[in-house]
């Protein structure tokens, strides 16, 4: 029987010290543990790269850390960005890694972790979370997650220190 599609990682511009193989076992593990076994890649980039996607795809013309693209799927409300589908492959994410790292700094962890929690934070928009709609919903989760993962604070928590 062949084995379930892996996650992807995809690394540009990223220093020859970060640990590309940490990043990529988390991104299974993701797959396994949060997402049920159910793929998803990522992008590991920089600054322009990310404000390029933010622009063509949610018309903000500013780079951001993370952001997140389901897999397309129907979407009655006709958003730009396509709403989740219950097939195999969940979609993209894609990291700003000199963001990751500007963050890791202030917050006191290395970039790998930072990195982690914003794949971890990217993954529950995939599944279908969103915490400017959601009373909640994708916090309690992501909190939930990050303590199993061993993970520190993450997105939704530290805008709302």
């Amino acid at each position: 029987m062949p084995s379930p599609p892996s996650s992807t990682v995809t690394f540009r511009r990223i220093p020859a010290d970060f640990s590309r193989r940490a990043v990529e076992r988390f991104a299974r593990r993701l797959q396994m543990e949060v997402a049920q076994g159910r793929p998803f890649d990522c992008l590991i980039t920089g600054d322009a790269d990310l404000r390029r996607l933010n622009l063509k795809f949610l018309g903000n013309d500013y780079p951001t850390d993370v952001l997140s693209f389901p897999a397309p799927g129907p979407d009655p409300q006709k958003r730009r960005v396509p709403r989740p589908t219950p097939g195999p492959h969940l979609g993209d994410i894609a990291i700003s890694f000199p963001r990751a790292r500007a963050q890791a700094r202030a917050f006191g962890h290395d970039a790998g972790q930072e990195v982690q929690i914003l794949m971890l934070h990217g993954l529950l928009h995939l599944l279908g979370m969103d915490h400017a709609t959601d009373g909640g919903r994708m916090a309690r989760a992501e909190k939930r997650w990050r303590t199993r993962l061993g993970l520190t604070s993450g997105l939704i928590e530290r805008a709302r220190s």
